[in-house]
């Protein structure tokens, strides 16, 4: 766990946080548009692998922001 803060630390005190916060968004939004492309167009057995990468997307597009900025707040 003192490894992530570190990480988000240097992230939060380069001038790339905001690039990464965007790419986490990308990648959650992708994630999210995955896992309903799978639960809308296919005949998907396992309904929990939909909803999981749905929850995985969501979790990604709002917790890296919601983050960094508690660790300004804090720092």
């Amino acid at each position: 766990m003192d490894e992530v803060l570190e990480a988000a630390e240097v992230v939060a005190d380069s001038e790339l946080e905001g690039a990464v916060v965007w790419l986490f968004r990308v990648i959650g939004i992708l994630l999210a548009l995955a896992g309903l492309g799978l639960w809308l167009f296919t005949q998907a057995g396992f309904l929990w692998l939909p909803a999981v990468l749905i929850g995985i997307g969501i979790l990604l597009a709002v917790i890296p922001g919601v983050l960094l900025e508690l660790l300004e707040l804090f720092a």
